[in-house]
């Protein structure tokens, strides 16, 4: 899937060269609507809201986020994939919705290759494990030896499939049960951990790292396979289970149809808010890192190994 979307950004290039013609047609003419699949307070819709204003002016338009959740992002993508092909409506596309969905998912409403064109790749972040401040696991290691202890006994919260399979391939290297209880979002997820309900969960860093300012949870780990630059005291899960290693992708799609030359300023468009001098290349407020592959096609990256 990832080799396709990388063919079909390829196919963009030629477009780039539309970009004069298409500023004397008026495209856009009206406010952008940018379709997040996830729940308010999700790293997705946190990192659009960061990007909204400084796009808003790139393209003399207002921009709009609206966020769609359910499903693990099915309903909000589904809904972006069948909107009209004009350039005025733009769907986020993760790990979760872009490239996991076809596999987890049975009748997938929506096809992510087939039904979306690429405008480009947006950014990558890690996801954090956390549990109850005063839980009785002192840190990752402990948290497998409780699990080996009570096979099946601890539970683990997720909000989207991007946080499951983090959290499924954790337990089978670890060789360990964990019961899997899905929410709408990550911060319900979350929510029930704070509470006590639910053992661990790997959450948006945008949605812990206060929990864990206010001492409601602790930090076990970081999917990443080093250190992240932001939060360099919590060690790499890798660090217990050698050979782990997740981090997240996102992009920004439009419905397929959509005319290559309303791709191509849309793409020159947030390729100068994401070079922006004004944006650092690591937000403290998204949590993500934009380091990325080159934009020749500007088509989302493959999920990093």
């Amino acid at each position: 899937m990832s080799g396709s979307i990388g063919r079909r950004a390829t196919l963009m290039a030629p477009a780039l060269l539309a970009v004069p013609a298409l500023a004397q047609s008026g495209w856009p003419d009206r406010p952008i609507r940018i379709v997040v699949a996830f729940p308010a307070g999700s790293v997705t819709d946190t990192l659009m809201r960061h990007l909204s204003e400084p796009l808003a002016r790139e393209l003399g338009q207002p921009v709009m986020i609206e966020n769609r959740p359910g499903g693990n992002g099915v309903v909000g993508t589904e809904a972006a994939a069948r909107a009209g092909t004009d350039g005025h409506t733009w769907c986020v596309l993760s790990v979760t919705n872009g490239a996991l969905a076809p596999y987890v998912v049975r009748k997938l409403p929506y096809d992510p290759i087939k039904d979306f064109a690429p405008i480009g790749f947006l950014a990558e972040t890690a996801y954090i494990l956390v549990v109850r401040a005063d839980h009785a696991a002192p840190d990752l290691a402990g948290l497998i030896a409780l699990a080996k202890e009570r096979p099946g006994a601890l539970t683990f919260s997720y909000g989207n499939q991007s946080a499951h399979i983090a959290t499924a391939t954790m337990a089978r290297m670890a060789g360990v049960e964990m019961a899997g209880i899905p929410y709408r979002g990550g911060p319900e997820a979350l929510t029930d951990v704070i509470a006590g309900r639910i053992d661990c969960t790997f959450t948006d860093i945008p949605a812990g790292v206060p929990q864990m300012k206010d001492g409601k949870v602790r930090a076990l780990g970081i999917t990443q396979p080093e250190p992240f630059a932001l939060l360099p005291e919590i060690a790499p899960v890798g660090s217990v289970l050698p050979g782990y290693g997740f981090r997240f992708w996102f992009g920004m799609g439009v419905p397929t149809g959509t005319p290559a030359p309303v791709i191509a300023r849309a793409n020159a468009a947030m390729n100068a808010v994401l070079d922006s001098a004004d944006l650092p290349s690591a937000s403290p407020d998204s949590a993500t890192s934009r380091s990325r592959p080159s934009r020749s096609g500007s088509g989302p990256s493959s999920p990093p190994k």
